[in-house]
Formats: structure tokens, C-alpha cells, sequence
């Protein structure tokens, strides 16, 4: 468990790269920081900066450690704010993401609506790619950011808010890692790691775990996977490859696997969904925030 300023000295350290200016932010001195983060580092046991006396850098490691801690550390961060306004909060939406770089966007146009709508709470929670409409046909998700295409009679598709290349995620050892690029048509070579289809859309299935190539060959299918730490068990050992985008080489970066660009493929689309039956007031001017957000970065 990470103590308090180890934390905040982190994600401060992490976004200003600058033990001094983080010093500032968070009223302490830069020994205090500096002290702070080489404790951080003997526990986790590698490095999480690269510093020197010209600049200070995130090593692999302290990104991905930066990217998984931050939507955490925003939304609690959001929910003291509005508990310290008087428990003011009149309504609620909950809004899903199954990408960390959407979960990413999310919690900074929850930061952003907690801001401008105190009385307002957004809640954030990640949706498993096995069910992908599971939570919000339940009634338990008002929103959702997550991969299209989406096609259901009971859901409503909204605006696209970005797209990113597709890649093929290998095993270092593959023959296809010192490729610059592959095609659509070398996954006919190649073993695809899929995900457990149950309650799957087909045509969503189609889209990112396809069973032919363009040209019909078909693609050996390996094992269904329940949840995403089990593809990279399973690529890693060489058990096959997985489509993924290739953004997640910035959040899923080690020695024993390579993201390989597919040429040829179509990007990744990634939009808003809600339930038609089902719109909360909030969700309209959450749609423009996160239009907003997405914007600006």
C-alpha cells in the first residue's frame, strides 16, 4: 500500500518532471521529494524516473505504474471534493470505459463536470471486454466509452470520440516482431488469442478477433481469455498474438512482447453508447465535456 506522499510526490513528480516545482505544489522540500521517491523506488524494486542533472524522465515502468494510478487517485480525488461541499450531490451517472486511455479521458471530463456542476457526481468504473453491454443493460451504467462498432436495438450510439491504429501484439521471439508492419493477410500465419465470446456481439467479435483474413484464409483460432491480463500471459509465452491498439504499447510495454503495426486494418473506433430506454438529464452535458476534453489533448 502506497502511503500518502509517496503518491501524491508520484503523480505530482510524474506530470511536472521537476523534483523542484513538485516540491512547490505539494509545500514540502525537494530533499523530501527526492527522499520520497527513492523509497518508492526500494520498495517497488526498479526505477520509476530516469534523472540526471539536465532532466527528469519516466522510465517504462513509472509510466505504466503513472497510468494505472491516476484515474484511481482523480476519482477519489473528485469524490472528497464534493463530500467536502456538504454532500450536496443531487445526481449521479455512472459512465464505463474498457481502455485505460478512455478511462484516462473519462476521469479528466469527470474532473472537469465536478468543477463546472458541483452538485453533480460522475462515477467511474471499467467494463470487461467478455460483456460489454452486461453492465449497462443492467441499469448499472448511464454511459459508456468503448469500441465500436455497436449495433443493438436497446442502445443508442452517440458521437465518436477518437479512433487509433490497430496493431498485432506478439511474443519477442515471434518472427513477425522485427517486422516494421504486418497485413491483415499474415494473421492467416499466426495463432489469434481471443477473448470469451458468451456474451459478445458477433459482428463486435468479427471486428477485432476476426476467424478469416480479407482474401478467406482462415486464422487458427488459440485460446478464449476471460480477462485482458490472461492475453498477455498467453502472447508472452508464446501461446500466439492478439489484436490490440497500438496505443497499448504505452500502457502494456515489457521486454517479451512487441506491438506491430497492421498496415492494412481499419483503426479502432471508439465511441459513446447509453441505454435508449434510459437517459439520465446529466448524460447530455457529459457528452459535451467529453467532447471538449477530447478536444484538447
Amino acid at each position: 500500500m502506497l502511503e500518502r506522499l509517496e503518491l501524491e510526490a508520484f503523480l505530482t513528480l510524474a506530470e511536472e518532471l521537476h523534483f523542484g516545482r513538485t516540491a512547490e505544489r505539494l509545500h514540502v522540500t525537494t530533499s523530501r521529494i527526492s527522499q520520497t521517491i527513492a523509497k518508492l523506488e526500494r520498495r517497488i524494486g526498479a526505477p520509476l524516473f530516469e534523472r540526471n542533472s539536465r532532466i527528469v524522465r519516466l522510465t517504462p515502468l513509472g509510466k505504466q505504474l503513472r497510468d494505472e494510478l491516476r484515474p484511481a487517485y482523480d476519482q477519489i480525488s473528485a469524490s472528497v471534493r464534493a463530500a467536502s461541499q456538504g454532500g450536496s450531490i443531487t445526481q449521479t451517472i455512472t459512465v464505463g470505459f474498457s481502455a485505460p486511455w478512455s478511462g484516462n479521458l473519462l476521469v479528466r471530463a469527470a474532473a472537469v463536470a465536478q468543477e463546472r456542476y458541483p452538485d453533480t457526481a460522475v462515477d467511474i468504473e471499467e467494463i470487461q471486454l467478455i460483456d460489454p453491454l452486461g453492465r449497462m443493460r443492467s441499469g448499472a451504467v448511464d454511459l459508456q466509452l468503448t469500441e465500436f462498432p455497436i449495433n443493438e436495438p436497446d442502445i443508442t450510439t452517440g458521437p465518436i470520440v477518437f479512433a487509433e491504429p490497430r496493431a498485432l501484439m506478439v511474443p519477442g521471439s515471434h518472427p513477425f516482431a522485427t517486422r516494421e508492419s504486418v497485413s491483415m493477410e499474415d494473421m492467416a500465419d499466426a495463432t489469434l488469442v481471443t477473448i470469451a465470446d458468451e456474451h459478445v456481439p458477433r459482428y463486435w467479435m468479427d471486428e477485432y478477433f476476426p476467424r478469416r483474413t480479407p482474401a478467406g484464409r482462415p486464422i487458427p483460432q488459440g485460446p478464449a481469455t476471460n480477462f485482458w491480463p490472461e492475453v498477455l500471459v498467453h502472447v508472452s509465452q508464446g501461446v500466439g498474438v492478439s489484436t490490440v491498439s497500438l496505443r497499448a504499447r504505452d500502457f502494456h510495454s515489457r521486454p517479451d512482447l512487441v506491438f506491430v503495426p497492421i498496415h492494412d486494418a481499419r483503426p479502432i473506433v471508439y465511441g459513446l453508447m447509453w441505454p435508449t430506454a434510459r437517459k439520465k438529464p446529466f448524460v447530455d452535458v457529459f457528452l459535451e465535456v467529453i467532447a471538449e476534453v477530447a478536444e484538447s489533448q
